[in-house]
């Protein structure tokens, strides 16, 4: 058993976007048999993408590279045990990368392809096939754009959906790759991967990549991994707890203005009454003044638009 291991998004980076001979190779047959295209040539490109306002999320890809006609990719090793957000997440991604394309003094159908093609371990898609493709399109099916101006893709590879128990012989491409990286580690003590690593040009690329890694580099490669995403979630917690701190004051700060209002509605309220019962003690002693002059109540209540009742209810 060797410590191998492509199951982490550290190693995936490390084994498929080193800057060596073996790691092109190997990155080029990943992208051929996942995207179903030749690639002759790609570019590991600057993972981390640039803010265009300060207060927009600024994500750290795990792998973004690009082919010699300017198609974009953003891989991802998703391997949480967890579905919160992850939809939501690469599609933000795909949007973000698309847009960051420069586009001035040019016309929109110059923009080039963008894809983000994700592994996961967990079964996140309703349906029991191992790599979906998702683009625009309607309820029905039809595409928003044409097949040949379609520039926007999500390719997913839930890897839990492979079938580890189906022959060899009866595997497709992409199959026999989802099963090298679920074990690798295993290396020939795993009699299928001994027969790809012994067969298979693809999977002989990639074992030529992971073999130029030491037992103590691959050791290396999990500890810093280990590091890196405890320090990561540390980092989320204090994020978290912050977002929860800047809530709670938004709240006491809410309830603060609300008691405020309350309190000059109160205020308001209380003015109101006092000038209703001083206007009402003016009208009362005005009529008090024109009965006493000998005007009738018939005549008062006509003068100031009352009924007599109301001018009785006002004089107890």
């Amino acid at each position: 058993m060797r410590s191998a291991n492509l199951l982490n998004d550290f190693a995936f980076k490390y084994v498929f976007g080193e800057d060596c001979k073996e790691a092109n190779d190997a990155l080029k047959s990943l992208l051929t048999v996942f995207l179903e295209r030749k690639v002759n040539h790609v570019v590991v490109k600057n993972s981390e993408m640039v803010k265009d306002f300060s207060k927009m999320k600024n994500p750290r890809l795990d792998l973004l590279v690009e082919f010699d006609d300017c198609t974009t990719v953003d891989l991802e090793m998703q391997l949480r045990q967890t579905k919160n957000n992850l939809p939501i997440r690469f599609s933000y991604y795909l949007a973000r990368l698309h847009g960051s394309q420069q586009l001035e003094g040019k016309y929109y159908g110059e923009l080039k392809e963008t894809i983000v093609l994700v592994f996961f371990n967990v079964n996140l898609i309703d349906n029991d096939r191992m790599c979906n493709t998702f683009t625009l399109r309607n309820e029905d099916g039809l595409s928003f754009v044409k097949k040949t101006e379609d520039r926007m893709k999500i390719c997913t590879i839930e890897m839990a959906n492979l079938d580890v128990n189906k022959p060899l012989e009866e595997m497709n491409e992409q199959e026999k790759m989802i099963y090298y990286f679920l074990n690798c580690h295993k290396g020939v003590d795993d009699s299928k991967i001994k027969v790809m690593i012994e067969s298979d040009e693809v999977i002989q690329m990639i074992e030529n990549r992971v073999e130029t890694i030491s037992d103590d580099g691959w050791k290396k490669i999990i500890e810093d991994f280990r590091k890196l995403h405890e320090n990561e979630e540390r980092m989320e917690r204090q994020l978290e707890l912050e977002e929860l701190q800047k809530a709670q004051e938004e709240a006491c700060k809410e309830k603060e203005e609300a008691r405020k209002v309350q309190q000059e509605t109160a205020r308001i309220l209380d003015e109101s009454d006092k000038k209703v019962n001083q206007m009402n003690q003016e009208i009362k002693k005005m009529i008090q003044i024109m009965l006493s002059n000998g005007m009738s109540l018939e005549f008062v209540s006509k003068s100031l638009s009352k009924s007599e009742d109301e001018i009785l209810d006002l004089l107890k």
